[in-house]
């Protein structure tokens, strides 16, 4: 399978921190070694440990790992407006037991926007669970019950039913001022593109995971929005 990319914009042309290096160019793609950021401090978890994965087949993988409430997993450094990111993750086939995605527009710990899957549903034959394999938030407000609650579907939606639930898969997230379009797995087009809730616009990107879950992340890239 070739490699996804997490692409995250960079804020005023510096990803500082992070990479432990000179500051990036605004608008070029950087990938994130995430074993490397974790040997050098650079992953700062809530609720959650941070293992390296070796003998995966993806170079710089880690695992974060399971406890019950939401854990997130931030990137020292980062500060994300809008662009692109991509992320290759790996969770489980199990009911209720695997939520995992990626954070962004951080303006604390139980503050910001998010993008994750479900992958017990992506091929679920109850078609109402196979219809919530992927889902935004932006929490605390807008957690997934109150969406599903008073905007039923549009929130969250079904993925490809050939991707492999235990697989590594490719999430794609393009952040705009207004938007947010999420591409999962093969997808040439939006798996799902819905609306901006709250207003966050800025702030770091994490890695996620939901109650009682852990998962797999590898292949993170950060690439700035055209024009920013």
């Amino acid at each position: 399978m070739t490699s996804a990319r997490l692409r995250i914009f960079v804020f005023g042309g510096v990803l500082a921190g992070v990479l432990g290096g000179a500051p990036l160019a605004a608008q070029a793609p950087q990938r994130i070694d995430l074993a490397e950021q974790l040997g050098t401090g650079k992953l700062k978890a809530v609720n959650r440990d941070v293992t390296k994965l070796d003998g995966q087949g993806r170079q710089g993988a880690v695992h974060v790992s399971e406890k019950e409430g939401n854990g997130v997993v931030w990137i020292d450094g980062t500060d994300f407006t809008e662009g692109t990111i991509e992320v290759e993750v790996r969770g489980r086939d199990m009911l209720q037991r695997s939520f995992l995605g990626v954070a962004f527009h951080r303006k604390d710990d139980t503050t910001y926007e998010a993008v994750y899957l479900r992958p017990f549903n992506f091929r679920a034959e109850d078609p109402v669970r196979h219809d919530h394999a992927v889902q935004y938030i932006s929490q605390p407000d807008y957690d997934w019950p109150r969406l599903r609650k008073e905007f039923p579907e549009e929130f969250e939606n079904p993925v490809d039913a050939s991707i492999v639930p235990t697989d590594w898969v490719p999430l794609r997230i393009v952040v705009a001022a207004q938007k947010v379009q999420i591409f999962v797995g093969p997808a040439r087009s939006p798996t799902l593109e819905v609306r901006k809730l709250g207003e966050l616009t800025r702030g770091a990107i994490g890695l996620w995971v939901g109650n009682t879950s852990d998962g797999d992340f590898a292949n993170l890239r950060i690439t700035p929005a055209k024009g920013s």
